[in-house]
């Protein structure tokens, strides 16, 4: 740990994994995650939300539930696929932990380099939020990232250099301070451009990123982009008044 960073004695974490048919990637996730989490704390939560899977992601959670108590794995499941914003926000909402942390189960980071996130989140931090030092993505996947960066600095001011970088450690209280209404891919520019807002403290920090080794994106797939689209928008013209009007944030300001 450096100067900055918080000591990892005493913090608790709950650790969500957003899952939507990822069977042949979901058990060496929630494996590598508990080695993560017990090598910085020994209060952890893992919550693994199954967003309508039509696999055997469902099948594989109940037997690591079963089978392996040690693992402090709990599981929300969506009936039907809500949307990777919509599992993230039924995974933050069951978190128990002083901090909330997040990848994808897709094996695409190291989340060993939690403690790197750990490093940074001084008492003054509220986030810590990863950016791919080298996206290992499709050529063409790159290039969308950067239009959807530009344009969401564009409309709400500078957000973050990596937006939808799925590895992101923050105080509970920053999720329960605000609501997030996107259900898709917008889901993180909403959460980073209320948390601005409302002036939590980022520190923006570099991540390794791997090729995915099996299973498929769906960020690419023409619905997912379209809707993402309308959520930004949507967020665009809505923005002041659900600060405005949102009990979450009132109460937050009051407590202030």
């Amino acid at each position: 740990m450096n100067q900055t960073g918080v000591s990892s004695l005493g913090i608790s974490i709950s650790g969500v994994l957003p899952a939507h048919n990822e069977e042949a990637n979901l058990e060496h996730s929630v494996r590598r995650l508990v080695g993560a989490l017990s090598a910085v704390t020994q209060d952890f939560e893992i919550l693994v939300v199954n967003d309508g899977s039509t696999d055997a992601t469902g099948d594989i959670l109940r037997a690591l539930h079963l089978e392996h108590p040690e693992f402090r794995l709990r599981v929300v499941t969506h009936e039907r696929n809500r949307g990777y914003g919509a599992a993230l926000a039924s995974g933050f909402d069951a978190a128990q932990k002083e901090f909330i942390f997040f990848t994808d189960s897709d094996g695409q980071f190291d989340v060993n380099e939690l403690q790197r996130l750990l490093d940074h989140v001084a008492p003054s931090i509220d986030m810590a939020i990863g950016w791919r030092r080298h996206r290992a993505d499709p050529p063409m996947r790159r290039f969308n990232a950067l239009g959807w960066k530009l344009l969401v600095n564009g409309l709400f001011g500078y957000t973050a250099q990596d937006i939808d970088c799925a590895f992101k450690l923050f105080r509970r209280r920053v999720w329960t301070s605000l609501t997030v209404h996107a259900t898709g891919a917008t889901f993180s520019a909403e959460l980073l451009i209320k948390a601005r807002r409302l002036e939590f403290s980022i520190v923006e920090v570099p991540v390794a990123h791997f090729p995915r080794s099996a299973g498929s994106a769906t960020g690419a797939r023409p619905d997912v982009i379209a809707r993402a689209f309308c959520e930004l928008f949507r967020l665009r013209w809505n923005l002041s008044r659900e600060l405005s009007t949102d009990p979450r944030v009132a109460a937050f300001e009051s407590a202030r």
